[in-house]
């Protein structure tokens, strides 16, 4: 980055004007050509009106609105550090709208404005310059007064751009508009010149001295050494146009080569890879700002989806496919899963299969088999799942591939921070024919007004549990962080190296976890889930 910390772009850009060398400035004309410029060492920008107007893909005759041009600008400014000059053209109208143009610029950060004599509305200078009509001196010089009488930021600079060289009136008439605009109050002079060779501007540079800084646009008389330039001691060069017609350039050629071979493999390595456009939109800035400031979401967060078993109680339904691909309204069980996590945002799903496992095979979806599913139990499956993932530091969320939720669920168990969460259901005596073996649970509280915006927490999980001191029913979801999957994965390994917790539940893990003390947050619901157990499920999913 070529700015210089702690100056303001007006500072800088006055440094620019009164600069003992020469300076170079580049253009630019939205955010994205701003941030190159500045990428490429330059130490000022100049957003050219034709430039600006051309993007837009109108004429350079103020066809685009002075508000358009100010919006462009706040663009080029949120996206850059260095200072910008505006090519203001006429200043948009008399002094009133120069001053109100003057306001809006130090508002959005523009180092300085240049205005030319001609008058409102403009015509760009290389189309029949000589039979161009100039604006009234006079005139022009209180709107230069106006515009420095606007400004707040006495580091502001106005340029006054002098087209006399453009609309053939000479040197006499450059010179004597040259001197009453900077008597008016100008910072620098811009003289202009449409020949191919230098002869004007060095001819009006020697006679002018020093009276204050020369800024040229060798544009048309670009064969010329840049060495000339700065023995004639000229303060700034800009470069006016050349990045919207190199680009222009680059785009009709990319636009032909794809119409005629109708395939991107001639032109893929040619152009700039997408990674490098989201580098210049500065996409990391809004990664590292959402994590900041933003409740935890779905985008670290993966589900795993425990599907192994056959789910033989619903009979010839799954004689040839798992409980998870039975349709419901004609769509696969896991397919409603998918979608539920997909619409908070969680498009990592890993599911667990084993009983016809040739069968499960929906896209999008990451596959890991427990070909050992009839002799072992959901602890060996999740084990599986979970060194599958071994490395990607993320939030987890385990579910069964025969529980239908609705996205509430999985949204609220991103939204929590805690190592373990769960779901209760507090209707548990309706739900309690779905409740797998040892799914009740005793909590810290139960549901009520007092445990809306208190943490609860499981107390125990089992088939136990008095009935006046059941609160719920667990309804076969657990979040968990990457620490605590880290934990849960020694504990598996330690209850499936007994012989006799092969087929273990993750009730079990949640009635060891609670014996290791670790906290397990309980999330209170009634209903938004539907455990298929049965044929009557299967037909009650349906109006799910």
């Amino acid at each position: 980055m070529s700015s210089t910390p702690g100056l303001s772009t007006t500072k800088q850009f006055r440094n620019l004007l009164l600069s003992d060398q020469l300076e170079f400035i580049c253009e630019a004309h939205n955010g994205l050509s701003a941030k190159i410029v500045q990428e490429a060492g330059f130490k000022g920008i100049w957003a050219s009106g034709l430039s600006i107007s051309a993007q837009f893909g109108v004429r350079d005759n103020n066809e685009a609105s002075w508000t358009q041009v100010l919006e462009t600008l706040e663009f080029m400014s949120d996206a850059t550090t260095i200072p910008i000059l505006l090519d203001g053209d006429t200043g948009y109208g008399n002094f009133n709208n120069m001053q109100r143009l003057v306001r809006k610029l130090e508002q959005r950060k523009i180092a300085a404005v240049c205005i030319e004599d001609k008058l409102f509305p403009k015509t760009n200078s290389f189309i029949k310059g000589d039979a161009q009509p100039m604006a009234d001196m006079h005139e022009f010089c209180g709107k230069i007064k106006a515009g420095k009488d606007a400004q707040s930021d006495p580091n502001f600079s106005i340029i006054a751009r002098v087209e006399s060289f453009i609309c053939g009136w000479g040197l006499a008439e450059a010179l004597r508009r040259a001197e009453a605009y900077r008597q008016a109050g100008a910072d620098g002079i811009l003289i202009h010149s449409a020949l191919a060779v230098p002869d004007e501007i060095l001819a009006f540079k020697q006679e002018w001295g020093n009276r204050c800084p020369v800024v040229i646009v060798p544009t048309k008389y670009y064969a010329t050494p840049t060495d000339v330039f700065r023995q004639h001691n000229f303060s700034i060069v800009i470069w006016a146009n050349h990045l919207l017609r190199s680009s222009v350039t680059a785009m009709q050629k990319t636009a032909r080569t794809l119409k005629e071979q109708e395939h991107l493999l001639s032109i893929e390595d040619k152009v700039a890879p997408v990674s490098e456009i989201f580098r210049l939109q500065n996409a990391a800035e809004l990664q590292e700002a959402e994590d900041r400031y933003l409740p935890r979401g779905a985008e670290d967060t993966c589900a795993i989806v425990l599907a192994a078993s056959r789910g033989s109680e619903l009979g010839e339904l799954t004689e040839h496919q798992p409980k998870t691909m039975v349709k419901i309204q004609g769509t696969p069980i896991l397919t409603h899963i998918a979608d539920a996590y997909n619409a908070v945002g969680i498009k990592d799903i890993v599911v667990v299969r084993g009983y016809k496992k040739e069968t499960v095979n929906l896209p999008n979806l990451t596959y890991v088999d427990n070909d050992e599913y009839a002799e072992t139990g959901e602890l060996a499956s999740l084990l599986k799942a979970l060194q599958s993932r071994k490395g990607r530091a993320q939030h987890t969320i385990v579910s069964y591939g025969d529980v239908l939720f609705n996205k509430y669920i999985p949204q609220s168990l991103c939204q929590e921070s805690d190592d373990c969460v769960i779901f209760i259901d507090s209707n548990w005596r309706e739900q309690s024919r779905y409740s797998r073996l040892g799914g009740f649970a005793e909590c810290s509280i139960p549901n009520s007004r007092r445990a809306f915006n208190a943490k609860v927490y499981l107390k125990q999980l089992g088939n136990k549990i008095p009935e006046s001191n059941t609160h719920g029913v667990w309804m076969g979801f657990l979040k968990v962080s990457p620490a605590a999957a880290t934990l849960i994965t020694t504990i598996i390994t330690e209850l499936l190296a007994q012989p006799g917790n092969r087929k273990a539940t993750i009730p079990q893990l949640l009635q060891e976890l609670l014996k290791r003390q670790q906290p397990i947050r309980v999330l209170y619901t009634v209903g938004h889930w539907l455990d298929i157990n049965n044929l009557e499920d299967v037909v009650q999913a349906g109006e799910f």
